[in-house]
C-alpha cells in the first residue's frame, strides 16, 4: 500500500535520513526502530507532507505522493498521529474529533466514525465537552489516535504513540493499535519500546544515524542478538 524508495529528508541544508526504503502492505503493522536522533520522525514528516523531503519517491495505492502537502496526503487516505498526541487544548474533546473528519464530506460517514472511535475509546464518550487540555495524557493520547481514525484512513502512521505514559498505559495503547488493525487499518509505526511495538508488529526496520541497517520480521528481530543488546539490554 505504501512503498518509500530512497528517502532522502533532513531540515533546510542539514541531511537527516539516507536512502531510506520501506513498504506497507495491506493489513500490515511495521515498526520503525531506533535510538534518539536516528530520524524516525523525520521519515514520517517527510511521508506525511509536513516537511517536504530531499530527493527520493513515495508511492501510496500506486500513486506517488512524493511532496504532496499534508492535506492533500489526508485526503488520500494517509492519517498522521504526531509524538506527544498534540491535541488542541483549548477545545473539547468532541471539537478535536470534529477536526480530524475536516475532509470527510459525508455527514454520515461523519456520524459512523464518531460511533467506531467512541467504542475504541469510550473514556471519550464521556469526556466529549471537555477541554483537550484538562484530559490526562494517557487520555490525550486516545484522543489523538481517535483524531486521526475520524478521517476513516486507509493507513495510519503513528510517531511514539507511548512516549511519556505510565506502562499500564502503554500496554493500553498496543492493546488498542492491535485492535485498529484488526480491523483493517494498515499502521507504520515508529516506537522506541522496541518489545512492545515488534510484538504488535509483522516486520520491522532498525534506522541508525540516518540510515536503514536491519530489516526482517519481527520474530527474527526479537531473537536477533545485535537486536538484544543494543535495544533490550539483554
Amino acid at each position: 500500500m505504501l512503498k518509500v524508495s530512497n528517502f532522502n529528508a533532513g531540515y533546510e541544508s542539514i541531511q537527516v535520513i539516507w536512502d531510506v526504503s520501506l513498504r506497507l502492505e495491506e493489513g500490515e503493522v511495521v515498526s520503525v526502530l531506533g535510538p534518539n536522533g536516528a530520524g524516525k520522525t523525520t521519515l514520517l514528516n517527510g511521508i506525511c507532507g509536513v516537511r517536504r523531503p530531499f530527493s527520493g519517491s513515495c508511492t501510496f495505492l500506486g500513486e506517488e505522493i512524493f511532496g504532496y502537502p499534508s492535506h492533500k496526503i489526508v485526503k488520500k487516505g494517509i492519517s498522521f498521529v504526531p509524538e506527544g498526541g498534540r491535541v488542541f487544548p483549548l477545545l473539547t474533546v468532541r471539537e478535536n474529533l470534529e477536526l480530524g473528519a475536516l475532509e470527510v464530506n459525508d455527514p454520515k460517514e461523519k456520524v459512523q466514525a464518531a460511533r467506531e472511535v467512541y467504542e475504541l475509546f469510550p473514556i471519550l464518550r464521556e469526556r466529549v465537552k471537555q477541554a483537550g487540555g484538562t484530559l490526562s495524557g494517557g487520555e490525550q493520547q486516545m484522543l489523538a489516535i481517535a483524531r486521526a481514525l475520524m478521517s476513516k484512513p486507509k493507513v495510519l502512521l503513528l510517531d511514539e504513540p507511548s512516549s511519556g505514559l505510565a506502562p499500564s498505559l502503554v500496554v493500553s495503547v498496543f492493546q488498542t493499535l492491535e485492535k485498529i488493525n484488526k480491523k483493517g487499518t494498515p499502521i507504520l509505526l515508529v516506537e522506541q519500546n522496541i518489545a512492545y511495538s515488534l510484538r504488535l508488529a509483522d516486520r520491522g526496520y532498525i534506522l541508525i544515524n540516518g540510515r536503514i541497517k536491519m530489516e526482517d520480521d519481527s520474530k527474527a528481530l526479537l531473537d536477533n542478538g545485535e537486536v538484544k543488546r543494543h535495544f533490550l539490554g539483554l
